[in-house]
Order: C-alpha cells, then sequence, then structure tokens
C-alpha cells in the first residue's frame, strides 16, 4: 500500500477521515474539523482520493454473497486490505475498502494479526468459531429487541400476558424484597416502593386491592404447615360447674379466652396451649420466629396451625381444656388468693353486644368486681386514652366496611379481667421465682388527666412503647406495678411462652420434686428479642394495611355514592404549618392545610380530595 498521501482515507478512533495535508505531522478532516494527528494515530485504508467521507456507506455489511466463498478461499491464508477487498467485492476502492475493513474490526468473521516487522494481515476465523459467536450474537440481539418490545409496553400501558415474568422484579421492589429495578431505572422512574406499587397499579399487574404491606415488612405470608403432637396428658381440676363465658367480637375465630365468678373469686381461664406446643419443639420455634398473628382486614395470618384453635379454642367443643387463674379482687382493687391451676370448664360464647344487654343482669357482680380493679389503676394514674378505633373487614367480594369500636360497657369488663390476670401471673412469678417476660412502661415526664380529644392526642405523645424485660417494673400506661401478657398464647408468643414457665412449674410443683424453672438470662432475652422482632412486623403490617383498606373504604364510598366522601373532623392540633385532625369514624389523622381560625376540639365536616394508594395518603378539605 502507497504511502500517506493528501485525499487518503483513513482509519481514527473508530471513525473514518480524509487526510489534507501531510508535513511532520498529519492533518485530517474529521467530521468536518481539522485535526492534527501523528502516523500512529491512524490506519491508512485507500490511498485515495476521497473529497469526503459523508459520500461513503459506513455501516458494516450485513449480508454479503461472497462472503462465504472468501471465508473458504482465506481458510489458511493471511492477506492484506486491499486483497480482501478484491475478494470480497472485485474492487479495491474506498468504499470497498470501508465495507471490508469493518468486516474486520466487527471480529465475527476475520481477526487481524501483527507481523513480527509490525505489519498487519487479515485471516478469516475458523467457521466453527463464527458459527458460535454467530449464534451468540444473534441471541443478544434477539434478546434486545425483546427488551426494547418490553420497554415500550410498559411505556404505553399495554403489556402482555408473557410480560408478567419479567415484571417480578418490579413486584419484588415494590415489596421490599429487592432494592433495584432494571425496568424502572430504564424508562426513567425512580427505584422505590411506591414508584414500583403505582406502575403495578398502572399496568394493571396489580389491581389496587392488591395489600403489599405484610410482604414488604417481612411477614410470614402463609399459615405454619406443622404437624400438631397430641396433648399432653395433664392432671386438670374440675371447674365446669362454673358459669364460663368468652366474650368476644362477632365473628371471632379464635377464642382463647373465658371469665367466671365463683363467689367472690374471679376466673380467667385461657386455652391451654401449652399441652400442644412444648418448649424448642418445631411449632414453639416457628411461633418464636412469627411473634404473633397477624389480623389483616383481608385475613388472618396465624402463628401456628390453625388447626390447633380448632382443638383448643374455649366453647368451640363441650369441654375445654385450660389454664386457669383465679383470686379476689378486693375494694381497693387489690389482687389477693392467687390459685393457677389446669382446669377442665365449660364455656358459653357470646358477643360484647349481648355481653352489654345483660351487664344489669347476668354480668352485674363481674362488672361489680372489675369496677374495683379499674377505679385502683385510675388512681394509680393509668393512661386512659380515648381515641377512636375501627375494626376493619374486606368480605370475600372486596367489600370493604369500617366500625368503631365500642367503649365501656362489657369490652371494658373483659380488659380488666385480663389485665388482673397479667397482674396476677406476674405476682405468681415472682413469688415462685419462675423467670418470664414482663412487660413494662416508663412513667412520662408530666402526668396528665386528659378530657378533650385534643388532650388525649398530645398526651399520647408523651409515651415511650411499653417493652419486655425479665425483671418486673411498673406499667405506667396500664397503672400496674406488674404485669405479664398471659391471656393470649394461640396469638402471641410471649404469651405463650409465659404459659410454658407456667406448666413446667405446676407439673413439678405436682411431683415430689421441689419446684424449679430453670432457664439461662441469654436465653430468655433470645426469646424476648425474637419475638418482639417477629411482633414489631405484624403490627405495623397491622397499621399499614388498615390504612391501605381504609384509603380503598373512601374510594369505595365515592363510587357508590357518586361524590367525594365527607365526614366529622375534629381539630386535635396546630403546628406552624399543619392543622391535625381525627375523624372518628375512620381512625385517621389527616394534616390540613394551617387553619388558624379553627378551636382545638372544633367538629368540622371535611371531604376526601385526593388519594393515593402507593403512598398510602389521603388529602383532606374544609367543606
Amino acid at each position: 500500500m502507497s504511502k500517506i498521501q493528501k485525499g487518503a482515507l483513513v482509519y481514527y478512533k473508530s471513525k473514518p477521515a480524509v487526510v489534507n495535508e501531510v508535513s511532520d505531522k498529519i492533518d485530517i478532516i474529521f467530521f468536518k474539523t481539522t485535526k492534527r494527528v501523528r502516523d500512529k494515530d491512524i490506519k491508512l485504508l485507500h490511498p485515495g482520493p476521497v473529497k469526503d467521507v459523508s459520500s461513503l456507506n459506513l455501516e458494516c455489511p450485513e449480508s454479503l454473497d461472497t462472503l462465504d466463498e472468501t471465508l473458504a478461499l482465506l481458510e489458511d491464508e493471511a492477506v492484506s486490505l486491499s486483497d480482501l477487498s478484491e475478494f470480497l467485492y472485485g474492487e479495491f476502492t474506498p468504499q470497498t475498502a470501508w465495507s471490508s475493513w469493518m468486516l474486520v474490526v466487527d471480529d465475527l468473521y476475520f481477526e487481524l494479526e501483527i507481523n513480527d516487522d509490525g505489519s498487519e494481515q487479515i485471516k478469516a476465523r475458523p467457521l466453527d468459531i463464527i458459527h458460535a459467536e454467530k449464534q451468540k450474537r444473534d441471541a443478544k440481539r434477539n434478546q434486545k429487541e425483546a427488551w426494547d418490545s418490553l420497554i415500550e409496553r410498559i411505556k404505553t400501558a399495554k403489556i402482555e400476558e408473557a410480560d408478567h415474568t419479567h415484571l417480578v422484579e418490579v413486584e419484588q421492589l415494590a415489596c421490599g424484597e429487592r432494592e433495584n429495578s432494571r425496568i424502572l431505572k430504564t424508562i426513567g422512574i425512580s427505584e422505590t416502593k411506591e414508584a414500583a406499587h403505582a406502575l403495578l397499579l398502572k399496568l394493571a399487574y396489580w389491581n389496587e386491592q392488591y395489600n403489599p404491606w405484610p410482604r414488604r415488612l417481612g411477614v410470614n405470608m402463609s399459615d405454619p404447615q406443622l404437624p400438631i403432637p397430641q396433648a399432653i396428658e395433664t392432671e386438670r381440676r374440675d371447674l365446669q360447674h362454673l358459669q364460663a363465658w368468652a366474650i368476644d367480637d362477632v365473628g371471632n375465630t379464635d377464642p382463647d379466652d373465658a371469665i367466671s365468678l365463683d363467689g367472690d373469686r374471679l376466673w380467667v381461664h385461657i386455652a391451654d396451649v401449652s399441652s400442644i406446643v412444648a418448649p424448642d419443639s418445631e411449632l414453639d420455634i416457628e411461633a418464636r420466629s412469627r411473634g404473633s398473628n397477624v389480623y389483616l382486614p383481608e385475613r388472618v395470618i396465624h402463628m401456628l396451625p390453625p388447626d390447633i384453635t380448632a382443638q383448643l379454642g374455649l366453647g368451640l367443643h363441650e369441654q375445654s381444656p385450660a389454664l386457669s387463674i383465679g383470686f379476689t379482687i378486693t375494694e381497693s382493687g387489690k389482687l389477693e388468693d392467687i390459685d393457677v391451676c389446669f382446669s377442665l370448664i365449660k364455656v358459653t360464647r357470646t358477643s360484647y353486644d349481648d355481653a352489654d344487654n345483660e351487664l344489669d343482669g347476668t354480668f352485674s357482680e363481674l362488672k361489680k368486681v372489675t369496677d374495683y380493679y379499674y377505679q385502683r389503676r385510675v388512681k394509680n394514674n393509668a393512661a386512659m386514652l380515648e381515641l377512636p378505633e375501627v375494626n376493619i373487614k374486606v368480605n370475600k367480594e372486596g367489600e370493604i366496611s369500617i366500625h368503631p369500636y365500642s367503649r365501656g360497657g362489657s369490652r371494658q369488663l373483659v380488659t380488666e379481667c385480663m389485665l388482673a390476670a397479667g397482674e396476677a401471673i406476674a405476682l405468681f412469678a415472682m413469688k415462685n421465682n419462675i423467670p418470664i417476660p414482663f412487660a413494662q412502661q416508663p412513667e412520662p415526664e408530666e402526668i396528665q388527666y386528659p378530657k378533650k380529644p385534643s388532650e388525649h392526642y398530645a398526651y399520647r405523645r408523651c409515651f415511650k412503647a411499653s417493652r419486655h424485660t425479665t425483671q418486673a417494673e411498673p406499667h405506667f400506661g396500664l397503672g400496674l406495678p406488674c404485669y405479664t401478657r398471659v391471656t393470649s398464647p394461640m396469638r402471641r408468643y410471649l404469651d405463650l411462652f409465659v404459659h410454658q414457665q407456667l406448666r413446667a412449674f405446676l407439673t413439678q410443683a405436682d411431683s415430689d420434686e421441689a419446684p424449679s424453672i430453670n432457664i439461662e438470662h441469654e436465653a430468655l432475652l433470645e426469646r424476648i428479642g425474637l419475638a418482639d422482632e417477629g411482633s414489631l412486623a405484624a403490627r405495623k403490617a397491622e397499621r399499614s394495611s388498615n390504612q391501605h383498606w381504609t384509603l380503598l373504604y373512601l374510594k369505595q364510598e365515592e363510587k357508590k355514592h357518586g361524590k367525594a366522601w365527607q365526614g366529622d373532623a375534629i381539630v386535635v392540633i396546630h403546628d406552624e404549618r399543619k392543622t391535625s385532625l381525627i375523624l372518628p369514624d375512620l381512625a385517621l389523622e389527616p394534616k390540613i392545610r394551617l387553619q388558624k381560625h379553627l378551636e382545638l376540639d372544633q367538629t368540622v365536616t371535611v371531604e376526601a380530595t385526593s388519594i393515593n394508594i402507593p403512598d398510602l395518603w389521603a388529602g383532606f378539605r374544609l367543606k
């Protein structure tokens, strides 16, 4: 090939250029820009003359009739670029030189060899290598075309059934199971859970009712599928002569406590779950990892296999095995003469509504006794916060119902019985050196006695969360000097653990051995830590799920009535920029733009203006 001269076609930075001047350095015209380069910076492709590279077809040839023949002819031979151009095109011109060179640098059919003297020669690659590389390139090209088509369908919200497998990564991001998504990044959407959720709704991959919150918070979404062993044979006291009542909300499916009054002795009976779930058994370890049941408006996710509830739920069979806690409550509200035993009872189930109608009849004596206990707690500055609570349910048809919980009456009666049982077991455990988790809550900086909604709202913000400890300490919020949770062993792991500890003590007490319950302090802390972790996730999932369904309820009501939801709101606080409200019928606490003219505790009417399901947010305005 001749020496580089003016008008020659050269290769520079993967692009064509034309030599404009040759001196100590070389001036080239590179896309209408003149650049001065060195010999080693460029490769001569054709001596020219070439006036303008725009006249060349710069694409790499995709198909060429002479290619296979050329590959066969050059099987063991190395040639120059000009010779290769002759083989492929029958002539050596600036165009054929460029096209041939593009085939070389494409690195599919040919490869460049450097001789000892620095000169270059071109060899054909082996056919089997070409075939394999071509298959790989075809697959990559097809993959890119499929990806580009997928992205276009996503952008236009016209996805196909087959696209669902690709959208799993977006679903996993929306559920907090991964931190990034190639799809979201490609289409320029923020890689957040909320943005992923919004996209899945837009594409109808999820319907609006899909609740991602339990998955997002790491909740196991299935009930345990473990074998249920035979119940441990237990010597039981026959208390079937007592009238035992299990009072629950209508539709309750896990009745695990009941109450009786025997003269002046109050009995609290609890499902005897420890007779089936032994410490460190498969069931125990599974329940420990979950921490508690998860109560969602659309379903319940159980801590233990549901068949245990069917077997041990109080009042589900003619006779019910129980752990019974008996004690008397003095007129000053103190507990005396505590008795704990395994029992056999007969239970009648009823609802809070029906029990409310019997407060002056069937339950009058029970109410009298529990009122003593309630008054003692009030004197101990128990925080009797009165803020709205609601029961949210979703039926099989997707219809959402929201009903405020009633206060006082039989619900308060049952609450006092359960709290008394917790204090009784705490005292019993302390007296007998039984290691159990105690519930504790510190006293706030200032004790208040709220009366108005705004005062209850403000006082709530003064409290630290209750926590579990290995030593008995006061629980300020309950107004109790010591307390443990014991009344729900089918749905809270630490309640179950307390039952296991009581069983170990009581069964030893019934034998010739001296009662001794040994568990290492570290093991007790580990159980508390694991159970609290699972329970915390469950409670967060419940709160977020309740809000999710409440927002959908607002949409449901708008669709049903043809206008935005309207309802009462109570003004509870003003800050620098916002006014906080409580919606009693929904237990929502939204903020609106600061309304200084509104007085605290004033009731106003508000209207829902916007609802954002992915962001778990609703906007309201005054009517």
